[in-house]
């Protein structure tokens, strides 16, 4: 597909214009890394760790090594269709291996580096992966929960030292042909798994085909001004296990040839950011609102860093007018806010260019999408009406193919037409949506959204938690955080002790995004006649 046409001049003529072209056969390994590799200069990847160590990648350098890892996959056993961990931070190798899982046919699964054993053996197990790609500070993790995974065959390990079975990644590529012939997937064949929070039961599997990252085009050429511009080179602090860092950023910005910036700290610094868009001439940035505000606490920036940007994208909340004003005058950009979901993707947003940006907005549905507020029964609302945003599929490609293996969750994702977003939002007279909260239980906190269920039951496997239930808490810098109600075992008592062990227990095991940052203990939880508890009744006594 080609870029948008910036001289259509106004968002609806674009929008009138706008048809999608999905060919029969795409994969997003030639799409987004073949098709530049001809050019042995054309720069793919800037990386630069914590400890300062640098290093750049032309197009034609990921193609080569992601040629030798889908012949090494191939040589153990992997086939099209297998499914694969990935299990790592933003570096190199994160984007060699997703480009080699796309060649051969195969799925990729990524996994966030701060997902602990419970959390990945839930994953690893629900998807049946039959490899994981990992590093040093994760294999101990893998290699706690591997007996309880009867499908992983294979561990390939990026650094470190194998401890068993692992089979060194960067030893296996030497020995490994750099030529391959990528897979003539069709369009719609699966490509990638990516899990997300459910509002009850275990997070769920968004199946995605390899057509999705045509999908993503339209949002982020628009929500980065017409993107891609001359000196484009991109980078966010998001995990690429996230289909925020992995499809707002990484894939189509390589889809259009433009330059990433790879590095991710364990832990974020607004310093370290700036000085890093100033070092890589950083002009397109995907920052979450969390960071962004973050950011804004450091003062005088501009006396400080020569930053360039052009554009920001950011997404999981409204901003308000003074950080958009304060990003205008310190970060010398206009914030584009986006709006989209795991299983259906940047599909409203903002360009500045074109649309005026109105303070609490989400903005408009970007070309090639449809969406409306529906009601309970699946009929559109006028304007002004609240409802459930939903997503109308026809000929879009951003649409998930169907969550792994749960039928039952992929039926009740849809009312008639309606792919459902379990948002509730309203329609303006302009065309603009409005943000009004959630219809469930899930949780945005940071721009992630946390499903309850999955931490509840981490609780409850600690030893002095009899009962416990998980809610939102409004926050000024999250917008929420997660608060757990804990009910203790019979003969224990509440203590500081005692609240930062169970903290760290669910952070430990979990998710270090995902443990109560807040606990208060309770002698008893409101339940239900048939023994639920009343989430909603914890919710109120926090203002959600």
């Amino acid at each position: 597909m080609r870029p948008i046409d910036k001289s259509l001049g106004s968002w609806d003529r674009i929008g009138e214009e706008f048809r999608w072209h999905i060919p029969l056969t795409f994969n997003m390994a030639e799409a987004a890394c073949d098709r530049h590799a001809s050019d042995p200069n054309r720069i793919a990847l800037y990386y630069e760790d914590e400890q300062g160590h640098e290093e750049q990648f032309t197009f034609r350098d990921i193609q080569r090594q992601a040629n030798q890892f889908a012949n090494t996959l191939k040589a153990h056993g992997i086939q099209a269709g297998d499914r694969i961990g990935i299990v790592l931070p933003q570096r190199p190798e994160t984007a060699i291996s997703h480009i080699a899982i796309y060649k051969l046919g195969a799925i990729a699964i990524p996994l966030a580096n701060l997902f602990g054993p419970d959390a990945l053996e839930y994953r690893l197990s629900d998807s049946g992966a039959k490899a994981v790609i990992t590093d040093e500070e994760n294999l101990p993790k893998i290699s706690r929960i591997r007996g309880a995974l009867p499908h992983l065959e294979r561990i390939f390990l990026i650094d470190g030292t194998p401890e068993l079975d692992e089979i060194d990644f960067h030893q296996a590529l030497e020995q490994a042909s750099d030529t391959f012939d990528t897979a003539k997937t069709s369009a719609n064949d699966p490509a990638i798994i990516i899990y997300t929070s459910g509002t009850t039961g275990n997070p769920k599997g968004a199946l995605h085909a390899h057509r999705y990252l045509l999908g993503h085009l339209p949002g982020f050429e628009l929500s980065h001004n017409f993107c891609p511009q001359p000196g484009d080179i991109a980078w966010t602090p998001a995990d690429w296990a996230w289909i925020g860092g992995l499809m707002d950023i990484l894939m189509p910005c390589w889809f259009h040839g433009v330059p990433v910036l790879a590095y991710r700290a364990r832990k974020f610094d607004p310093e370290k950011a700036l000085h890093l868009i100033e070092k890589y001439q950083i002009r397109n940035l995907f920052m979450p609102p969390t960071a962004l505000k973050i950011i804004k606490q450091i003062p005088n920036i501009r006396e400080k860093f020569q930053i360039n940007l052009r554009t920001v994208m950011s997404g999981g909340e409204a901003l308000g007018a003074e950080t958009l004003n304060w990003a205008r005058e310190d970060l010398g950009a206009a914030i584009n806010e986006i709006y989209g979901q795991t299983e259906v993707n940047y599909v409203i947003g903002n360009c500045d260019e074109i649309l005026d940006v109105v303070p609490g907005s989400m903005g408009k549905p970007y070309p090639g999408h449809r969406v409306e507020i529906i009601d309970d029964d699946g009929n559109v609302l006028p304007p002004g009406e609240m409802g459930e945003i939903a997503f109308k599929r026809g000929e879009d490609p951003v649409f998930f193919l169907e969550y792994w293996n749960n039928p039952e969750a992929t039926a009740e994702k849809y009312k008639g037409e309606w792919a459902c977003s379990s948002d509730l939002g309203v329609k303006d007279e302009d065309g603009r949506f409005w943000f009004k909260g959630r219809k469930d239980d899930v949780i945005i906190s940071a721009g992630y959204r946390i499903g309850p269920t999955e931490i509840e039951e981490s609780l409850l496997r600690h030893p002095a938690v009899a009962l416990a239930a998980v809610v939102a808490k409004p926050d000024e810098l999250r917008g929420n955080i997660v608060k757990a109600f804990i009910k203790l075992a019979e003969g224990l008592a509440p203590s500081d002790g005692l609240t930062r062990e169970i903290q760290d227990f669910v952070k430990n095991n979990l998710a270090a995004h995902e443990y109560p940052r807040e606990i208060e203990f309770i002698g008893e939880l409101p339940m239900t006649t048939t023994g639920k508890i009343r989430r909603r009744d914890l919710r109120t006594l926090e203002g959600g």
